[in-house]
């Protein structure tokens, strides 16, 4: 096995501070290729999807659950397997309370192309309590790429997708796939894919802080036992 070298405290302190200023500079980059990311333009989703879920069918309008933004992970599980993705699964793991993206505004759903009798079952073993809905019923995961056709058979990937709600219409802000997924897991991490972001006063372009008529979003947060919602 390679190990880091050994150093004196000081000649540690002399390197990691020399790595802190490259982790600003990472850390400005990414605040900025935020910003560019909530400058995307967006698209009007006009197309009628029906889901199954633990309450019958649903629209996508529906998942947002009053919302005004909607993060859904496009989790590998096909009609035919028995289980979910592994790595789907690891994924959906590191998700914590779904309180805290609610706090801004933001509902978070798994959906999968299994049917949902499939679903149901592996969630409970797995322990989540995420919404997690079944696109088998329409062509959801083709029209956002997760579901592709290759020599002649349909293969999964993984990915991520966002959406904004203005009342009854629904937008397609952004999606990401495979190993643009490495680093996301984090409320953080989720909502900086958002258009809204974050909703902090700091954040480029100005006026998403206040789009939800809440005070800023680190102003919002609470022990998740403390939520109203």
């Amino acid at each position: 096995m390679s190990l880091p070298e050994i150093v004196s405290r000081e000649e540690w302190r002399a390197a990691r501070e020399e790595l802190l200023a490259r982790e600003k500079e990472a850390t400005r980059a990414r605040d900025a290729l935020n910003a560019e990311r909530r400058r995307l333009p967006m698209v009007e989703v006009d197309r009628e999807y029906v889901f199954e879920g633990g309450d019958g069918e649903a629209s996508l309008l529906d998942l947002f659950e009053g919302r005004d933004q909607l993060v859904v992970y496009h989790f590998m599980f096909a009609p035919e397997w028995e289980a979910g993705c592994r790595s789907c699964s690891a994924f959906l793991d590191q998700i914590g309370h779904l309180a805290h993206l609610k706090a801004r505004g933001t509902s978070f759903a798994a959906v999968s192309r299994a049917p949902y009798t499939k679903i149901l079952p592996f969630k409970a073993r797995m322990g989540w309590t995420v919404p997690w809905y079944s696109s088998c019923l329409c062509d959801f995961n083709r029209d956002f790429d997760v579901t592709q056709e290759h020599e002649g058979e349909l293969v999964e990937r993984p990915g991520l997708s966002c959406f904004l709600r203005d009342r009854d219409r629904v937008f397609h802000t952004y999606s990401t796939y495979e190993r643009g997924l490495d680093g996301l897991g984090s409320t953080t991490s989720l909502l900086d894919l958002t258009a809204l972001g974050r909703q902090e006063e700091w954040e480029e372009p100005k006026g998403r802080a206040s789009a939800l008529g809440a005070p800023a979003g680190s102003a919002r947060i609470r022990y998740h036992d403390e939520y109203e919602d």
